[in-house]
């Protein structure tokens, strides 16, 4: 059966040209379309379509305001399209922080070079989302960090899954290993999913922490500013030649790679624009692979939701080094390919739910 989309945009052409890429796919069906946020409301009550791609600006309600009011009313999953520039990328922002899943460009060209290229990965998108079933989101709450000495927490999230969330087997005690740095990578779903790891990191968090999200160039200024607004630690984005420091977590840029190599008490950034044919840019293959060459057995890698299987190889890098590395678990997972592949692979040695993941990671690393 075909997934049901509704397509919400105030342009006429712009409905038009995402309802004809669509229904292009046979297993995709537009059952309606809408102009402003407050029809796409009604309609989404009403024709309870699988899917929603949803425009930030539009008159009578905004996409940001529509999506809070759809996530309460009928939790569905909503694809944002958004502007790349800086006030677009704090909306988009806002959007997945009210519940929307995904975003993508709104110029088609920004989505890929090539238009066929755009085409697919916009059905993919919107098939990859119309497979889960989501929940109202948490509401936003300050964070109060985790300190390192605390126990667990048992409180719960809700995140969106395919059935509803099951909490993944009981993380194991901590190893006794050693570490000198964290790396975390992740695509879709993956701004809301750090930001509930970080803001529970304390501010003395004892190690350097490396953040992979595929994300545009102008989209990752934004969301460092954001997460160090929230978080206890530092957060920012990354820059060529920065000294890495316990405490201060560094956001791969946009339309680079980040590598790490030899330079100070705990390493050092390297930004690079990297190989034109690489698919993600940043690539979490690129930064696994080069962390692994510089601290071998002292590095805990989390591979989070996204699709495809980015992660995978640089993880392979990382185990052959003696590195650990987890997963997160299905359930919890906006899209489970990332760390699927990962765990398919045996490269992974757990699975963590996504509301366990924090404390995880302070119960395994909180050895300085």
């Amino acid at each position: 059966m075909a997934i049901k989309v509704l397509v919400v945009d105030d342009s006429s052409f712009f409905r038009r040209r995402v309802s004809e890429i669509v229904t292009k796919d046979p297993d995709l069906e537009v059952v309606g379309t809408a102009v402003n946020g407050a029809e796409a409301v009604k309609l989404a009550e009403q024709l309870k379509p699988q899917v929603i791609t949803m425009d930030i600006e539009m008159p009578v309600m905004d996409g940001i305001t529509a999506v809070r009011e759809i996530m309460a009313k009928c939790p569905t999953p909503i694809l944002m399209f958004s502007s790349l520039t800086h006030d677009g990328a704090k909306a988009t922002l806002d959007a997945l922080e009210a519940g929307a899943l995904d975003f993508l460009p709104k110029r088609f060209e920004d989505i890929a070079t090539n238009k066929d290229d755009a085409i697919i990965l916009l059905q993919q998108r919107i098939k990859a989302l119309g497979r889960r079933r989501v929940f109202r989101p948490i509401q936003p709450r300050t964070p109060t960090p985790t300190p390192i000495t605390s126990r667990p927490s048992t409180s719960r999230e809700t995140a969106p899954a395919s059935r509803p969330p099951v909490r993944a087997a009981a993380p194991q005690r901590a190893s006794g290993k050693k570490y000198k740095i964290l790396l975390i990578g992740t695509s879709t779903g993956g701004p809301v999913a750090l930001q509930r790891i970080l803001t529970k990191l304390p501010g003395n968090y004892p190690h350097p922490i490396l953040l992979i999200q595929h994300m545009p160039a102008a989209f990752t200024p934004a969301f460092a500013g954001r997460l160090n607004g929230l978080c206890a630690i530092d957060v920012k984005e990354a820059q060529n030649g920065d000294q890495l420091r316990p405490g201060c977590a560094y956001l791969a840029p946009g339309g680079m790679q980040m590598m790490v190599e030899r330079g100070g008490t705990h390493g050092r950034i390297k930004i690079v624009a990297g190989s034109a044919d690489m698919n993600y840019k940043p690539c979490v293959d690129i930064t696994f692979a080069s962390a692994s060459k510089l601290m071998g057995s002292e590095i805990l890698a989390v591979v989070l939701t996204g699709m495809g299987a980015d992660g995978r190889e640089g993880a392979r890098m990382l185990k052959s080094a003696g590195a650990t590395i987890w997963a997160q678990d299905e359930a919890s997972c906006v899209v489970y390919g990332m760390p699927q592949a990962v765990a398919s692979a045996g490269l992974s040695t757990q699975s963590i739910a996504l509301e366990d993941m924090a404390e995880s990671i302070i119960r395994e690393t909180a050895r300085g």
